[in-house]
Order: C-alpha cells, then structure tokens, then sequence
C-alpha cells in the first residue's frame, strides 16, 4: 500500500471514526424535561396524600360527622320533641346537719355549699355542674346545670329547710345542647373542636383531590363556586 492509498482511503474505514455521534439534548429541554418530572411527582403525591388523609379522617370523624349533621336539623326545629316532654320533680326537707361553718367563739363564718351540694347529689341524684350559687337575706341558692337538665336547690340558711326542683328535659333537648356545647365540660368541648378540624380537613382534602382530577376539575370547581354564591347570598338575605 502506497501512501497515497492511506491518504484516500475512507475514513469511515476506521472503526473509531465509524461511529456516528448522537444528537447532544439542549440543555434547556433537559431542564424543561426535569421540571415537568418533579412537577409531575409532585402532583401525583399531592394527590394521593389527599385522598388517603380525605379518608381517614372521613372514617374516623364518621359518627361525629353524623351526630352534629342529625342534630343540626333538630337544633333547628325545637318544637320537634317527638313526644319526650319535659319531667319535673320537687323534693322537700331539711338538711340533717348546719349549713354555716361555725367559729371557736360559736359565731356563722360562712355558708357550707359543698356539703349541701353533696347531699343532694347522694340523697336525689342531682347531676351536672354547679352554675351559681349565694345568698340574699338569709336566703341561699344552688343551680345544677347538665345538657338538658336542671336542677335548683333554695334553703333557709338559719333552719336548714330546702326545696329542690329538678327539670329534665327530653332526649332531644339533651342532644341538641350537646350539639351547642351548652351546659357541658371541657372534654366535650375538646370534641366539638376536634371534629370541627375534622370538617375543615375533609373539605379541604377533598377540593384538592378535585384539583387533580383533569376530566372533573372544570365541572367540580363550577359547583363549588355555585354553592359558594348560593351561600353569600342565603347569609346576605337573612342579615337584611
């Protein structure tokens, strides 16, 4: 071979050279690649937190979803009592120890509401917490305040006599208080809250599951704003 045989020989004869290189990516359509990927990820997990905290919490704020939706409609209509009227009682006597707390020198240093109270607890089963008590011209009070129930209790602070009325009011009346939270502790107060952000989150989870749903996104955020618009207007009428 001659050097002018290597000089016109082709150069895809050589099998370095015979490999034809591959069209380089731009950078800024990897970029855009990348972005859509995390974009992408990002959405899918939105997604599927949403719907996986949308139900639990659905499951686990069931009953209590239910309970205030039930006592919602009962709450707003009070006359309906489904025949459970309202029980009352009175209870005469004469308490069989001092209502005053006495001194050494043998003087009044106070009225004994605890004890009292006590009593009527064991002796007629008085429930609920103490709302208010005192006295006034040798007068004294007590009130028991329990979801749809009612007891008073006035007595002689000199003799010891007492009058007790106690008004217990039907089943619906008691889950309608329960429902407003009136006359209760803080334990059920505890459980309005909690269910309230039970509400908050399934209304919330839910609009974002919407978000990601393309074929329904349009129509779902339609009737959401619909019903937003219904419920301006239903507050506007009744506030004028």
């Amino acid at each position: 071979m001659t050097i002018d045989d290597i000089t016109t020989a082709p150069l895809m004869d050589d099998p370095l050279l015979a490999v034809e290189p591959t069209p380089s990516t731009p950078l800024t359509q990897r970029s855009d690649g990348a972005t859509r990927a995390r974009r992408g990820k990002l959405g899918r997990d939105t997604h599927r937190w949403s719907r996986l905290i949308h139900v639990y919490t659905s499951m686990i704020a069931l009953l209590v979803v239910l309970f205030f939706a039930a006592t919602g409609i009962t709450l707003n209509h009070p006359e309906w009592t489904f025949g459970d009227e309202t029980e009352t009682t009175v209870e005469s006597g004469t308490f069989p120890f001092a209502t005053q707390f006495v001194a050494d020198d043998g003087s009044a240093v106070g009225v004994d509401y605890l004890s009292m109270a006590e009593y009527v607890r064991e002796e007629y089963g008085v429930i609920g917490s103490v709302d208010s008590f005192g006295e006034t011209n040798g007068e004294g009070s007590i009130a028991f305040l329990n979801p749809g129930y009612r007891a008073d209790l006035s007595f002689a602070i000199d003799d010891g006599t007492f009058d007790l009325a106690v008004e217990q009011e039907g089943w619906v009346a008691v889950v309608n208080d329960l429902h407003k939270g009136r006359n209760t502790d803080g334990s059920w107060n505890w459980l309005i809250d909690i269910s309230a952000g039970f509400l908050v989150v399934i209304s919330l989870t839910g609009l974002v599951m919407q978000f990601f749903l393309k074929k329904r996104r349009t129509s779902a955020f339609v009737v959401a704003g619909a019903g937003t618009v219904i419920t301006v207007v239903m507050v506007a009428v009744t506030l004028m």
